[in-house]
């Protein structure tokens, strides 16, 4: 899925490529989109044949930038959503009301080191976007969120570019 997606966003910023580094905004912008994140950002820095480590460093970045503003901002925001008047920004709560408390007992639970595995493991409905929002949710430690959420990425990142640059082919 994050393939197909990835492959989809790069044919939608197609003229990006033209710019120098174009192929380099386009996976950084992935990067920082929820859902895909560093997972697409890296699939896509494959598919558009960019060096590892580069796209290592990029997806890290495009990944921690809406970090501090979501464990700044998100609970403002749901309590807003959630006495809107408007039923899309009642659904929008309400899902991520579900995904914060399914999710909410294990990260409780280890603290710091539930953090860190929750974003580091590279699974759909995980990373540092639900990884900040339970933070926040769970009104941890801001400065200790942020660098489970950085340990746990940069533990995704190292998984994600296994499997998305072959790597271990590589090496062998």
């Amino acid at each position: 899925m994050a393939e197909k997606l990835a492959k989809s966003l790069i044919g939608m910023m197609g003229g990006l490529l033209s710019l120098s580094f174009g192929k380099q905004l386009i996976v950084f912008i992935i990067s920082m989109l929820p859902i895909l994140e560093l997972r697409g950002g890296l699939i896509a820095a494959s598919l558009l044949k960019l060096p590892p480590l580069e796209s290592y460093i990029i997806a890290i970045v495009g990944n921690v930038i809406p970090v501090p503003f979501i464990l700044l901002l998100i609970n403002k925001i749901l309590r807003a959503m959630e006495k809107s008047r408007f039923k899309l920004f009642n659904g929008i709560h309400s899902f991520l009301h579900k995904k914060i408390m399914k999710n909410k007992d294990s990260i409780e639970k280890y603290g710091f080191w539930g953090l860190v595995i929750f974003v580091g493991i590279p699974l759909p409905g995980t990373g540092a976007w639900t990884g900040a929002i339970i933070a926040a949710f769970l009104e941890m430690d801001r400065k200790k969120a942020f660098i489970g959420i950085l340990l746990g990425m940069l533990m995704a990142s190292i998984i994600m570019m296994i499997i998305s640059f072959g790597l271990i082919s590589k090496v062998a």
